[in-house]
This record gives structure tokens, C-alpha cells and sequence, in this order.
């Protein structure tokens, strides 16, 4: 990172502008109220998946240890861009330094890409889990939960290393950036220089992040399926679509949607269709995710209802209790 730090020292700009929704003062009160609302339903999602994690020791399995590890990383996915963004429309401060915008971009893309790969992680748990039983708690042990974990996040700050280092060396010519984030598009267009290499190396990082971690996935579930077919009734199938059921549409939303913005060599022509698309996969896809484990999975269900009834039962008889404070 103090390589990167260094390129940008050249740079012309020593600031940006983000241009953010070009809408009424009204309109854009009203999106700030939303966007507000929606983020603090997003953090309060993660973090309530993050306590019961914690808290239920039925829940201390490999399975949600990855989940409240996913949940880590949205919070911070969407803590990384909203509060900016709902800063600029509530106090039209949409100037952002050099640096930041770096930050912003770095940080952005490489949560993402961590997240790619811990998806792959959680995929690889669950074929364990079905085609591996006897040896899964002897491999899926806290100390490869931990590695798979700390891998993904490695891999994804290395895989965008490459092009934000390219980006910083670019010298930019206008400060305008026709979006409510910094990202790749819209920032790199802002240069002067010929960014044909970068185009390049981020198209290439984002099809071998989006290549690798699909065909772990995908390999998990061909893997589980014939593991599924041999079984002797219906039963496993329910079992295993319970259980890999809110995996599966998680991957599917996430990457669909990083796919169709990311992976291909040009940029959508639209800018303004393109900060509608970023809403999508970059707040309201992370603030559906935990709707989506929550909904399908009976053990959170079942954890939230035995927490909610036992705060209501200690503030009828008047028991003080850490979660009721």
C-alpha cells in the first residue's frame, strides 16, 4: 500500500468531485432518508447474525463461523461507500481527496473479491459436510476455518493490488467523477493517460477472481448432487437443499450482478445506469443476504426466536441480562 501511496504523489489532481444522483434537492432528501434507512437495516442484519453466532453454541459450527465471517465483511463492503454517499446528499460536500478515492477503491474491490473467495470457502464446507461426513470435523477444524477465512481475504486484497497500482500512477485531468463511489470505470476515465493497460489488467483480475472461485463452487456442487442422487430417499434432498439452498442464492444474486458489471472489457456506456446498477450489488445485494440466511435456515430461525423470548420473559419478571441492557 505505501508503494501505491507514492504513485499518486505525481498525480495532477489532488482532489475529486463525486457528481453522485444529478436529481432536486427534494429528490435527493428522499434518497438519503432510504438509503439511511436500508443501511441501518444492513448493519443491524450483520451484526444480530454476527451475536447469535456468538452467543448459541448450537450455532458454534464451521458452517456459521463462515457465515458470521460474511456478514463481517458486508458490513464493511457497505460501510466503505454509503456514509460517504449519504453524506454528499444530505450536505452536497461531494468533494473527495486523492487519496480517499484510492482508498475507497481499494478497499471496495478487494472486500468483494475477499468475498468471492469466501463464498468458494463456504461452498467447499458444505460438500464436506455432505460428501465427506466422517472426516469433516477432522478437516473443517477452527484452525482451517480460520485459514480459509484469513485466504480469502489475502487473495482478495493481493488480486486488486495490480490495478489499483496501475491506477496510481495514471495522471488524472478533471476532477468530475460521474458516480456516488470511486470506482474503476468512471475514476480511470478521468485520465490523461492511455488506460488501455489498466482496462486490461482489471478485466483479467476480475474474470480469474470471478473464474476461480465459480469453479470451486460449482465443482462443490456437482460433487454434492451425485452425492444426493445416491441416497436411498427424498429425505437428503430436502436436507441438503435447506441447507445449501440460501448458499446457492446468495452466490447467484452476487455474482450475477459483479459478473454483468465487472467482467468484460469495456465499461457500460451509461454512466447513470451504472450508479443504479452499483445501488444493486453494492448496498441492496448486502442487505439482502442476511434476509436470505435467515428465511431459509432453521437453526437462525430457531436461535432468533429463543433470544427474542427470553429477553421478553427477563423484562417480565424484571431480570437484568447483558442482551437487555
Amino acid at each position: 500500500m505505501l508503494s501505491i501511496i507514492e504513485s499518486i504523489s505525481g498525480s495532477n489532481s489532488t482532489h475529486f468531485i463525486l457528481l453522485g444522483f444529478q436529481t432536486s434537492p427534494l429528490v435527493k432528501t428522499l434518497l438519503a432518508t432510504l438509503f439511511s434507512i436500508a443501511y441501518m437495516f444492513t448493519i443491524l442484519e450483520n451484526a444480530t447474525i454476527i451475536f447469535i453466532s456468538m452467543r448459541d453454541p448450537k450455532l458454534h459450527t464451521p458452517m456459521y463461523f463462515f457465515l458470521s465471517k460474511l456478514s463481517w465483511l458486508e458490513t464493511v463492503y457497505v460501510s466503505v461507500t454509503v456514509p460517504k454517499m449519504l453524506s454528499d446528499l444530505l450536505t452536497g460536500n461531494n468533494i473527495i481527496s486523492l487519496y480517499g478515492c484510492m482508498l475507497q477503491l481499494y478497499l471496495f474491490l478487494s472486500i468483494g473479491c475477499s468475498e468471492c473467495f469466501l463464498l468458494a470457502a463456504m461452498a467447499y464446507d458444505r460438500y464436506l459436510a455432505i460428501c465427506n461426513p466422517l472426516l469433516y470435523h477432522s478437516i473443517m477444524t477452527d484452525k482451517m476455518c480460520w485459514v480459509l477465512t484469513l485466504g480469502s481475504l489475502f487473495l482478495g486484497f493481493l488480486a486488486c493490488s495490480f490495478s489499483i497500482g496501475l491506477i496510481a500512477q495514471l495522471n488524472f485531468c478533471g476532477p468530475n467523477i460521474n458516480h456516488y463511489l470511486c470506482d474503476i470505470s468512471p475514476v480511470i476515465n478521468l485520465s490523461c493517460d492511455d488506460i488501455s493497460t489498466v482496462e486490461i489488467v482489471d478485466f483479467l483480475t476480475a474474470l480469474s477472481v470471478l473464474i476461480s472461485s465459480l469453479v470451486l463452487i460449482i465443482t462443490s456442487y456437482v460433487y454434492i448432487i451425485s452425492t444426493i442422487k445416491k441416497g436411498p430417499s427424498d429425505r437428503n434432498w430436502r436436507k441438503a437443499f435447506s441447507t445449501c439452498a440460501s448458499h446457492l442464492t446468495v452466490v447467484v444474486l452476487f455474482f450475477g450482478a459483479t459478473i454483468f458489471m465487472y467482467a468484460r472489457p469495456q465499461a457500460i456506456d451509461s454512466f447513470n445506469f451504472n450508479k443504479f446498477l452499483s445501488v444493486l450489488y453494492s448496498f441492496i445485494i448486502p442487505m439482502l443476504n442476511p434476509v436470505i440466511y435467515t428465511l431459509r435456515n432453521s437453526d437462525i430461525r430457531i436461535s432468533l426466536s429463543a433470544l427474542f423470548s427470553f429477553n421478553a420473559v427477563s423484562s417480565k419478571t424484571g431480570i437484568l441480562t447483558p442482551s437487555g441492557q
